[in-house]
């Protein structure tokens, strides 16, 4: 059957009747999952089963923000704690083998705690280049300010992620490291002019933009289109993210339920496919927006869906290795940086 254009939230730690239903009357692509929806390992592969079970599908992608520091859906005690993207960067900074080695691990760490609950997706790496006046709600989710590091360190994140069988989204598109205002609440505008842009923000983005999942980010860049955030502005989709960028696969919206956006969440989300976008990202749970999402989200065709069957076939068994080991080099590598 064929899936509709959006993936979605769920309100607990099991799905509701109520959402059952919902899951198998729209068919969203996928489910992505936050903290109110983990409480140990066990609950979670239930939720992640019933999920597909609604679904019909044993494979139906499940996603989830998992990329250390403030970002982490599994925490202690019963998942390790990862350090922030900036720890990474300062390691790199200081040994670029070292840095990338820990980009890769603690990636191929995140996979192998991932891909136990049966998760196939997680929304990393982050690739914005930070700017030093930049809103905090970034801060250390970033690698850094050096626009080549952020390229390395996440090309070594997003091939450990492969290795343990999870596949990558890079984000925000075009780039949220100018960002001066968090995008969960206000809607940033950066005026940095064109050229300027496409020499830093745009650049790790074009080193990886061969990666089959990507995001956008909730930002208008006034001096490429003045009226419009990334996420709903065709020509940020079509000359920068297509064009210049040159990604062509999966492009999915960051949370479209974020308060940068104007309009009702049904709106914001014909805004975005109007845009060029291939599928809406609603996080919340709340049922009242998912069904306005499933009215607005068109069935999943055409280009959209060759390359979400292109991105779904990349998902292979993780690769052979001690996972034990490799968390204690981790540890040893990061332990440097502390």
């Amino acid at each position: 059957m064929t899936r509709r254009a959006f993936i979605s939230g769920c309100e607990g730690l099991a799905l509701s009747q109520a959402e059952e239903r919902f899951f198998a009357e729209t068919r969203p692509w996928g489910l992505i999952l936050f903290a109110r929806n983990i409480e140990d390992p066990d609950q979670v592969r239930k939720l992640v089963a019933g999920f597909r079970s609604a679904m019909d599908d044993p494979n139906a992608p499940v996603l989830i923000d998992q990329e250390g520091g403030r970002v982490q859906r599994l925490r202690p005690p019963l998942w390790r704690e990862y350090p922030p993207a900036a720890t990474i960067g300062r390691i790199h900074a200081r040994d670029g083998q070292a840095g990338r080695r820990a980009a890769w691990l603690m990636s191929r760490l995140h996979a192998a705690d991932l891909s136990a609950l049966g998760i196939t997706i997680n929304c990393l790496p982050v690739l914005d280049v930070l700017a030093t006046d930049a809103h905090q709600a970034l801060g250390d989710r970033a690698y850094g300010d050096d626009v080549e590091a952020v390229a390395e360190l996440g090309r070594a994140a997003a091939e450990g992620l492969v290795a343990g069988g999870v596949l990558p989204v890079i984000k925000h598109m075009p780039g949220l490291g100018r960002a001066l205002v968090d995008s969960h609440h206000h809607l940033p505008v950066v005026e940095v002019d064109r050229n300027t842009l496409s020499a830093t923000d745009f650049t790790p983005f074009r080193a990886l933009a061969h990666l089959p999942l990507g995001m956008t980010t909730h930002v208008v860049y006034s001096q490429i289109d003045a009226g419009h955030p990334a996420t709903t502005s065709k020509k940020v989709v079509d000359e920068i993210i297509r064009g210049e960028i040159g990604f062509d696969g999966l492009l999915m919206s960051d949370d479209i339920s974020m308060n940068a956006l104007a309009g009702s969440v049904g709106e914001r989300a014909q805004a975005f496919f109007a845009a060029g976008g291939d599928v809406v990202l609603h996080c919340n749970g709340e049922m009242d927006e998912m069904m306005q999402i499933a009215g607005a989200a068109p069935p999943l065709s055409g280009r959209a869906a060759d390359r979400a069957e292109t991105a779904l076939a990349l998902i292979a068994g993780p690769q052979p290795g001690d996972i034990g080991a490799l968390g204690d080099e981790f540890d040893r590598l990061t332990a440097k940086a502390a």
